[in-house]
C-alpha cells in the first residue's frame, strides 16, 4: 500500500482574505485609552488598543437606541412620520440632565425628528421618548438592547439605560462599538445619511452636530461623540475616501480638541498607509492537486469565497501563501469535495486557512490503466495519467 505524503505548494503570490482580523498590523501609539480602527468593507482590524476592555461609553451607546429604531423602520413596524408623545416622566427626568432636545411634556414628535434629536443633538430626552414609544418603557427597551448586543456578537457590552447616562453596570468595549457602527452602515443605507447632518432645529432651537470630523474632514459622514467625567472624550467616526470606508472608535481622551485631532490623525493614517487588496473571486481556480489512480492526474482547486484583505502596504510584501493537502488524492473525487487548504501567513500574524474544493469530478481508473498509473508513480513519482 502506497503511503500518502503531505504535499505543500508554496505560491509566489501575495494572498489576502475576507473578514480576516489582522490586529496591530502597524505599530504606533495613541493617547486614547481605548481605540480600534476597522475596514468598513471587511471588518479587518487595522489598529487596536485595549479594544476589548469594558469602558463607560457615554453617549456613544446611543448608537444602540438608533440601531433598534432603524430596525423597526426597516421592518415596517413604524414609519418616520409616526408620532410619539413626550410623557411627564421623561420630561421631568431629562429636561435638565445632560444633552437635550428641549422637548416639552405632552408634545407629540415624529420618529424622524426624535432620531435627528438623538443623532445631531444627542438628546437624552429624545432617546427616552423613542424607548417608551417603541417598547412601552425604557426598561423594556434596555432588554431589547442587551438581546441585540448578544445577537450582534457584542460580548463586552451591557446596557442599563438608553442614552449612556453614567452607571457602573452600563458599559461597552470599543470593539463592540465598531461592530455596531459597521452594522448601522451596512444594514440601513437609507437612514444612515442622518449621521452627516450638521445642524437640526426643533422647538425653534438650533443645535449643531458635535462630531468634529464633519467640519474638518470632507470624507467623514458619522457617527457619534460621547463625554462624561468617568469616560473622558470619545468618538465613533466613519469616513469614506475613493469608495473605501474606515470606522474608528476612540475613548478616554482629555479634551474635545484632543478627541478631534487624534481621530483625524488615525483616520488619515488608515487611508494613507493601508489598502484593500482583492485577490480571488468565489469560484476562481487557485491551483491544482495531484490525483491517485484517477481518469485525470490533476484536479483543480477552487476557492468558494471572495478573497480580499485590508493590510498595510509594508506588510503586504511579507505575506506568504501555501496550498496544503495530503496527496496524491485518491479517486474518485466529487466536484465540491473539500480536499485542500490555502494557508496565509505573515510576521506577527497567526496563519489563517481557507478551504479549497475540487473543481471537477474525477473518476477512478480501472483494470490495466490502474496498474500502469501505479507503476508510473513508483517509477517516476507521477500521480496518475495526464
Amino acid at each position: 500500500m502506497m503511503k500518502n505524503k503531505m504535499l505543500k505548494s508554496v505560491c509566489s503570490l501575495a494572498i489576502f482574505c475576507l473578514g480576516f482580523t489582522y490586529a496591530q498590523a502597524y505599530q504606533f501609539k495613541t493617547p486614547a485609552k481605548h481605540a480600534i480602527m476597522v475596514e468598513g468593507a471587511t471588518g479587518a482590524v487595522l489598529f487596536e488598543h485595549e479594544a476589548d476592555v469594558q469602558m463607560p461609553p457615554s453617549s456613544m451607546s446611543k448608537l444602540m437606541t438608533i440601531y433598534l429604531t432603524f430596525e423597526r423602520l426597516r421592518d415596517g413596524n413604524i414609519i418616520l412620520d409616526d408620532k410619539f408623545e413626550v410623557s411627564e416622566t421623561v420630561w421631568r427626568k431629562w429636561r435638565l440632565q445632560g444633552s437635550t432636545m428641549f422637548l416639552k411634556a405632552g408634545q407629540k414628535v415624529t420618529v424622524h425628528d426624535l432620531l435627528m434629536g438623538v443623532v445631531v443633538q444627542s438628546g437624552n430626552d429624545a432617546c427616552a421618548v423613542l424607548a417608551e414609544g417603541l417598547a412601552g418603557s425604557e426598561e423594556a427597551f434596555v432588554h431589547w438592547s442587551n438581546e441585540k448586543a448578544k445577537e450582534l456578537g457584542m460580548t463586552n457590552s451591557h446596557f442599563t439605560n438608553v442614552n449612556g447616562w453614567p452607571d457602573e453596570d452600563h458599559y461597552m468595549s470599543s470593539r463592540d462599538l465598531a461592530i455596531l457602527s459597521q452594522k448601522l452602515v451596512t444594514d440601513f443605507p437609507e437612514y444612515y445619511p442622518m449621521f452627516k447632518e450638521k445642524k437640526f432645529t426643533f422647538n425653534d432651537i438650533s443645535q449643531t452636530n458635535r462630531n468634529p470630523l464633519l467640519y474638518s474632514m470632507p470624507a467623514a459622514d458619522g457617527l457619534k461623540t460621547g463625554h462624561t467625567e468617568a469616560a473622558g472624550y470619545g468618538l465613533v467616526a466613519s469616513a469614506v475616501e475613493k469608495g473605501r470606508r474606515l470606522i474608528l472608535v476612540v475613548n478616554g481622551l482629555k479634551s474635545n480638541r484632543a478627541r478631534a485631532r487624534e481621530a483625524e490623525r488615525l483616520l488619515r493614517h488608515g487611508f494613507r498607509d493601508f489598502s484593500v487588496y482583492p485577490l480571488f473571486k468565489a469560484g476562481d481556480i487557485v491551483d491544482s492537486a495531484n490525483v491517485w489512480l484517477g481518469e485525470n492526474g490533476k484536479v483543480p482547486l477552487i476557492i468558494e469565497d471572495d478573497v480580499v484583505l485590508s493590510i498595510s502596504r509594508q506588510d503586504r510584501r511579507k505575506m506568504k501563501a501555501k496550498i496544503i493537502y495530503t496527496g496524491p488524492i485518491p479517486a474518485p473525487i466529487v466536484k465540491g469535495q473539500p480536499i485542500a487548504i490555502l494557508e496565509i501567513s505573515a510576521k506577527d500574524m497567526k496563519p489563517i486557512e481557507f478551504p479549497l474544493v475540487a473543481g471537477a469530478d474525477i473518476s477512478k481508473l480501472g483494470g490495466v490503466s490502474r496498474l500502469k498509473a501505479a507503476f508510473n508513480y513508483l517509477l517516476m513519482g507521477s500521480a496518475g495519467s495526464e
